[in-house]
């Protein structure tokens, strides 16, 4: 790592995570260690509208997007926020705009920082070129650190001789912070006056800088927030916010930390009620003193991502990506909040059946650049499933955007085509087990499932 140039705080970061593999640490959070999180403020109820106030806080405070993801699984080949999602914009179109109608409503300056990855900085800067606020790399980009892959056989670094960069791997987004010490970006934030953080996916257009949550952050002088949303039947396998019995410190429990005994109370809903979004709100002076204390690095719980070397080649040798999750930082921090927010702040795009639904009239595009569920909606997106056949983005272009603003699941199996005007309402599967491909025509279909069968019968 010192060859390569990472810096000491990566190091550090990446000989803890090490150590704690070589020791077997078991990361495991059973059920009978925690108890279900409950009585979550919302946020209609505790955010602060005060212009005034808003005025003195956004200054303040620097919104960071973590735009590392290539989207290679949805056979992207780019950074996955240079894709389009509407009306000929993409994710960063709309952040820009995001950011200046903020702008514009406060008439104070947003402070913008990406974290990008080696693989999306290229592409993103030259993006970014055409506005001309963002368009010097060294005042709106922060770099990821990279980490090696272990050999999971033998706990040594991984080579391969074949295509050297693939002995090296992103570690997790949890490396926000080492990569915000490290980088020195956080000194250079905090010494032009910048004291809050919000930071979220590039990839969730529903997380834009809310002065209202701002407001009730600083005056409640949390160190950090998390906003959490309700728990629907799509977010089963999605950390969850719980309570440690210990010493009832707020954490974030994953589905890699829940025993194989404890999946169905991890998976029960009603009773861990709230999914962590990723948007994160952080004091940048505690952050440091912190991170100082620690060497460069919070305690996050390591993630052994199992792979192989070659991602493309099933036969290369197995290796572990030793990963943390952003999230798992409320744990670490005294004192940290949540609150429970609409589901409107949260529509990531992970896979193309999210995209579909994002493009779909499910969800608007306002001329602040915000990208919401509707109203009729009532917060609660539309369930899509897709099959493997639209794994990738042309792929599910060919198939086609229906109406899914009634829709409660839509799912299609199999080769498939929509015509233009198909709206889906309630509960409606496609499903083609045949090599032939089915049109589905213009028209209204609600809670039915369709075969070819469907339409000779008609």
């Amino acid at each position: 790592m010192e060859e390569a140039q990472a810096n000491e705080a990566a190091v550090n970061c990446f000989l803890r995570a090490f150590e704690l593999l070589e020791q077997g640490t078991d990361f495991s959070l059973p059920e009978t260690g925690i108890e279900a999180a409950c009585a979550v403020p919302e946020i209609e109820d505790v955010q602060i509208d005060d212009a005034a106030l808003h005025a003195e806080l956004i200054p303040q405070t620097v919104v960071i997007k973590l735009n590392g993801g290539l989207g290679t699984g949805m056979g992207l080949q780019m950074a996955k926020s240079l894709l389009e999602v509407k009306g000929g914009q993409t994710f960063l179109d709309l952040i820009a705009k995001q950011n200046a109608s903020l702008c514009e409503e406060t008439g104070e300056q947003v402070k913008f920082l990406l974290m990008n990855s080696f693989s999306t900085s290229e592409d993103t800067n030259k993006f970014l070129s055409k506005y001309e606020e963002y368009s010097d790399p060294a005042e709106v980009e922060m770099i990821q650190n990279f980490s090696p892959k272990v050999l999971q056989d033998s706990l040594e670094p991984a080579e391969w001789g074949a295509n050297d960069q693939l002995e090296w791997c992103p570690p997790g987004h949890g490396d926000l912070y080492t990569a915000l010490y490290g980088s020195g970006w956080l000194d250079k934030l905090l010494a032009a006056g910048i004291k809050y953080a919000f930071v979220s996916n590039s990839d969730n257009l529903g997380a834009f800088l809310n002065p209202a949550i701002l407001a009730y952050f600083a005056k409640e002088d949390f160190p950090f927030l998390m906003e959490v949303t309700r728990r629907t039947s799509a977010d089963r396998k999605g950390g969850h916010l719980a309570v440690r019995k210990d010493d009832g410190q707020l954490l974030l429990r994953e589905v890699a930390q829940c025993p194989d005994e404890d999946l169905d109370a991890f998976q029960d809903i009603d009773k861990h009620q709230y999914f962590n979004t990723n948007n994160l709100w952080l004091r940048l002076d505690v952050l440091k003193e912190m991170m100082e204390a620690q060497g460069g690095y919070l305690p996050l719980p390591i993630i052994t991502n199992k792979k192989t070397v070659d991602p493309r080649d099933g036969d290369s040798p197995g290796v572990y990506q030793l990963e943390t999750a952003m999230g798992a930082a409320i744990e670490c921090f005294k004192g940290a909040g949540a609150v429970c927010v609409s589901r409107r702040r949260f529509a990531p795009v992970k896979t193309t059946a999210d995209l579909l639904s994002l493009r779909s009239d499910a969800y608007e595009t306002r001329d602040n650049g915000r990208v919401m569920l509707i109203p009729e909606r009532n917060g609660k997106p539309p369930v899509v499933k897709l099959s493997k056949n639209y794994k990738f983005v042309d792929q599910m272009e060919a198939l086609g955007v229906p109406s899914l603003k009634g829709a409660k699941s839509f799912s299609v199996e199999g080769l498939v085509k929509l015509e233009e005007g198909v709206v889906i309402t309630g509960d409606v599967k496609i499903i083609n087990e045949t090599s032939e491909l089915l049109t589905i025509p213009a028209g209204e279909y609600a809670d039915i499932t369709l075969t070819p069968e469907s339409f000779v019968a008609a």
